[in-house]
């Protein structure tokens, strides 16, 4: 399997993060990538490969073309209103209920329009950061694209958050959905399977209104767990979307037996949608030792997940996204890999 990556990622780094009424220490930091990049190598898992570069048009096929600018300008800004280059920009105000919406030009007005949380900084690298990761996802679509049967986009920061003009949940630009919107792009059908912990409202918000990309998402209930605000199971799609949009929403502490039968009938709903290529939004959050997460797998269930994605008998894309338990990701993740490439 072929695994894309960017060092670019190496400049997002992010040091704490407002959780629980405080500052806490991050939980996305590069390490997260540079352990699964090393257990790849350490396993033989195939070559890693650097990205291609394909410019803002792919990224304007998903998102809004004033977001991607402001995305590009935003810690520039940041610096000149408050002469720390090496401050992250944070917003402390949003455009809610009874406020204006429109936007202006000052940068916390901005960050306010564009985010939804406190915990997605950026940062003076995010941009580049971005950018490459969405690179890395594209160059593992063109890779499927011209015939291979798997790859894996190693892609940091994560995506499945952002949606066509919102970044947030550790997310800037949505790198899973600009792959799908790539292989549409190229005549192909892509379904998405995301297995993350956490619901991805981006990726749903970006294709709510499309019946030719499938979105099947597995995660925590929102009622108890991030975003909190989209992910219930009777969010099915809207106008020509209808049926497009599938949401499996499972308890706290579900372990491996609860979460196959929910992976098992995702599959089948996948399978059902007749896609040319399935993108799986690959997060590992769903460990039983997650410091931010409330399920119970265990690391040998990872292996059963992969053996289980094999059933959709598809060329296949593995999209980088949560995980934060640094001692056992690089594990879980190649366990994934391994599992789904075994014969």
């Amino acid at each position: 399997m072929q695994t894309y990556y960017s060092p670019a990622h190496l400049g997002h780094a992010p040091e704490q993060e407002f959780e629980g009424g405080k500052l806490t220490p991050a939980v996305e930091i590069p390490e997260r990538a540079e352990r699964v990049r090393a257990r790849i190598e350490e396993r033989k898992l195939g070559p890693i490969l650097p990205p291609s570069e394909f410019g803002n048009a792919p990224l304007v096929r998903i998102h809004d073309a004033e977001f991607v600018s402001f995305l590009t300008e935003a810690h520039d800004e940041w610096v000149k209103r408050y002469r720390d280059p090496n401050a992250a920009a944070v917003p402390s105000a949003w455009p809610a209920r009874g406020l204006r919406t429109q936007l202006h030009g000052h940068i916390e007005a901005r960050l306010g329009s564009y985010t939804f949380d406190t915990a997605t900084p950026i940062l003076k690298g995010t941009w580049e950061a971005a950018r490459n990761a969405a690179n890395v996802a594209l160059s593992a679509a063109r890779a499927i694209q011209q015939g291979a049967q798997s790859a894996f986009a190693l892609a940091r920061p994560p995506g499945h958050h952002a949606s066509a003009d919102l970044y947030g949940g550790y997310c800037y630009l949505n790198n899973v959905a600009i792959a799908a919107q790539w292989f549409a792009d190229q005549g192909l059908r892509p379904a998405i399977l995301d297995v993350d912990y956490h619901h991805g409202n981006g990726t749903q918000a970006i294709f709510y209104n499309r019946p030719d990309v499938l979105f099947v998402s597995i995660h925590a209930d929102p009622s108890f767990a991030y975003p909190h605000f989209l992910g219930f199971a009777d969010e099915r799609g809207d106008g020509a979307g209808e049926d497009a949009n599938v949401n499996m929403p499972l308890p706290r502490k579900t372990d491996w037996v609860a979460y196959s039968q929910a992976l098992s009938a995702a599959i089948a709903r996948v399978n059902a949608f007749g896609p040319d290529v399935v993108l799986v939004s690959l997060g590992l959050d769903t460990f039983e030792g997650d410091p931010i997460c409330r399920f119970k797998l265990r690391t040998e269930d990872y292996k059963r997940m992969g053996d289980m994605l094999k059933q959709t008998g598809k060329p296949t894309l593995f999209v980088f996204e949560g995980g934060y338990n640094l001692d056992a990701l690089a594990e879980n993740t190649v366990n994934v890999l391994e599992a789904y490439l075994a014969k």
